[in-house]
């Protein structure tokens, strides 16, 4: 037992040992979920809430479908309706939800901290799905174990994360965890789209795709996320793609076999070009999603365990 939180809130505090042991039970469900009897009883008898105070797609997609196959009753609350925007507080929504003795709660929230602040007043394990710019460790996890099964290795690996660096709670999870686990990284991106402290991150740091791809095994692009600017960012779409949108000519100077990734949504001729994003032989951004139903159904599994164990249930 190398992971023995009792909630997933980052990816920062995990050790390289308890981020393999995530990944292998994942990449057993993998297989199990190609089957035609995907079930799991792990999470028989629990139950988990999905609180999303940020739409998604993909995310709150693969938690709910992942609580189902590991048996869990999974009840999905609308926060758009819900008592937040009558003027209840997190905390006040938080001390409600654990009276109604919840084991497992899933959460995204616009602000950085958030999920942290809910999990310090519950009783229950908290995952994060999200929190403002902070972190996003399911999406990490799910792109290590993309990569570990295309690449057949997570280690001395050259990364490259082009775009939106600044916005990206994708990107400062994936750098965390493609650390811990001896990968040497690039961020790929305009000066004005890169955090003020990247020169502290321990990465290199390119403002040309062409340098910044020069023989990379892996390009991760991140999405343009125009609902966090609040200035002018890039001059226009138009003018970002024709200097860090991802198309064949940029892709070129990458190793031949590199692999291109995307957590989605994409916005084609933006960040990515259509044939790009759908080349078979060089695209993964569909075994993305399939490891992302994985990812979720591994990280739930263990912490029902270490809640089970803490508990003196037997498993």
């Amino acid at each position: 037992m190398s992971f023995t939180s009792q909630h997933l809130l980052g990816i920062e505090p995990l050790r390289p040992e308890a981020i393999t042991e995530i990944l292998d039970l994942a990449n057993a469900y993998v297989e199990q979920n190609r089957k035609a009897v995907r079930l799991d009883p792990s999470l028989a008898g629990l139950t988990q809430i999905n609180m999303f105070f940020e739409n998604s797609t993909r995310t709150q997609a693969s938690f709910e479908l992942a609580g189902k196959r590991l048996g869990a009753v999974v009840m999905n609350m609308a926060m758009q309706a819900s008592s937040i925007k009558k003027g209840e507080t997190l905390i006040d929504t938080a001390l409600t939800l654990n009276a109604m003795h919840p084991d497992l709660l899933v959460v995204r929230h616009p602000q950085s901290g958030a999920v942290d602040l809910l999990a310090q007043k519950v009783n229950c394990a908290v995952l994060n799905a999200g929190d403002g710019r902070h972190e996003h460790p399911t999406q990490a996890l799910l792109d290590a174990l993309t990569i570990m099964r295309a690449k057949g290795r997570l280690h001395r690996l050259n990364i490259a994360i082009c775009g939106d660096i600044v916005h990206s709670r994708v990107a400062r999870s994936n750098l965390i965890l493609l650390g811990k686990m001896e990968n040497r990284v690039r961020l790929v991106g305009p000066a004005t789209l890169m955090p003020p402290d990247v020169a502290e991150l321990g990465v290199e740091v390119y403002h040309d795709m062409e340098e910044g791809l020069q023989d990379v095994d892996v390009v991760m692009m991140l999405r343009l996320q125009k609902e966090r600017m609040d200035g002018g960012f890039i001059p226009s779409e138009r003018e970002y793609y024709h200097r860090y949108g991802l198309d064949r000519a940029k892709l070129d100077f990458a190793k031949s076999d590199a692999i291109v990734m995307h957590p989605g949504p994409m916005n084609r001729g933006v960040e990515i070009d259509g044939e790009i994003a759908d080349d078979i032989n060089r695209s993964v951004i569909q075994e993305q999603v399939e490891m992302g139903v994985a990812v979720r159904m591994a990280a739930m599994h263990l912490l029902a365990r270490n809640m089970k164990n803490q508990r003196g249930v037997m498993v």
